[in-house]
């Protein structure tokens, strides 16, 4: 059976903005998810419910949202693609904001070969100071 490539995207988004959450202010909650994604509660409330499915997170009784170790893995995955893709593309002279957004469409989609080998030419071009 096919991936469903829309629902892989959509589940590298919400966990990535989650760990984003997590380290900027220490907690998750879903409002603070609905709020950075600039969709709605109830696609928060449906995602979340996936997620939980799929044991990428859990939720305590007062819904604060934990990131198990298999959603972790997925979204320092994408976090650091997405870092890695923005600094590359600023580096070379896109403004921040279009950075920023070339950089969120393409993290869900560079394969792992791409994505190492520009890692390598950017350690190995990196300027000296």
């Amino acid at each position: 059976m096919k991936p469903d490539i829309k629902s892989e995207k959509t589940t590298e988004d919400y966990l990535e903005a989650m760990l984003v959450l997590k380290q900027k202010n220490g907690y998750i909650r879903s409002i603070d998810v609905a709020l950075y994604l600039g969709v709605t509660k109830p696609s928060v409330t449906y995602t979340t419910k996936r997620l939980k499915e799929r044991g990428y997170i859990v939720m305590d009784k007062d819904n604060y949202i934990t990131i198990t170790d298999e959603g972790m893995r997925i979204a320092e995955r994408t976090l650091n693609r997405h870092r890695t893709l923005c600094a590359f593309f600023i580096s070379i002279g896109v403004d921040e904001e279009t950075a920023k957004e070339d950089a969120c469409k393409i993290e869900h989609d560079i394969s792992a070969e791409t994505f190492n080998a520009l890692c390598k030419y950017i350690n190995e071009n990196k300027p000296v100071q």
